[in-house]
């Protein structure tokens, strides 16, 4: 046998050999990169579904705040409503006193009876009229009881015979007249 013979049986062997060898290592790099796209698409779709779910979870989040809102909302609107109706049962020790009216006297709650001049008994509070001195102590504390808001600034609830008076405490200006709340 030649050189010549000799080289082409080696060649032939190796491409017999090799070109399985070749095949096999192109299929097997087709499955690695089809094995990496399935990973990919895998990984989108988790995080397709992670965002998917942390906006349901943030939309229930936000529902139960608000449901929250409106049960805390409708808690307070029943409790001042309560406040309304039994205000005076709750405060019973403020109208131990209380007999009624009495000729020349106003009564207050939790203060009790006090005088009144003549001139000022039976009085109707106009809004915009002044309250005397004399009268402007006997403030309202519990201005909620009677359904009332919190006076504005340099103002104050002062009882006055069956009525109660938004009154500036420094002129005595009266700014409203709630009647007949006790």
């Amino acid at each position: 046998m030649n050189r010549f013979t000799k080289a082409a049986v080696v060649a032939i062997a190796l491409m017999t050999t090799a070109a399985p060898l070749a095949a096999q290592a192109q299929s097997r790099d087709r499955d690695h990169r089809e094995q990496r796209r399935d990973d990919r698409r895998d990984y989108r779709s988790e995080r397709r579904d992670d965002r998917r779910d942390y906006r349901q979870d943030h939309r229930n989040d936000r529902r139960d705040y608000r449901d929250d809102r409106r049960d805390d909302r409708r808690d307070y609107r029943n409790d001042r409503r309560n406040d309304r109706r039994d205000w005076r049962q709750d405060r019973r020790a403020s109208y131990r006193d209380w007999n009624g009216p009495r000729q020349g006297q106003w009564y207050a709650p939790g203060r009790g009876y006090y005088n009144v001049e003549p001139r000022y008994y039976g009085h109707r509070w106009a809004r915009g009229g002044y309250l005397p001195p004399a009268y402007r102590g006997y403030y309202v504390d519990d201005y909620y009881r009677y359904g009332l808001n919190r006076p504005p600034h340099g103002y104050r609830y002062v009882y006055a015979n069956d009525d109660i008076l938004l009154v500036a405490l420094t002129s005595g200006l009266i700014a409203g007249v709630f009647s007949n709340l006790f």
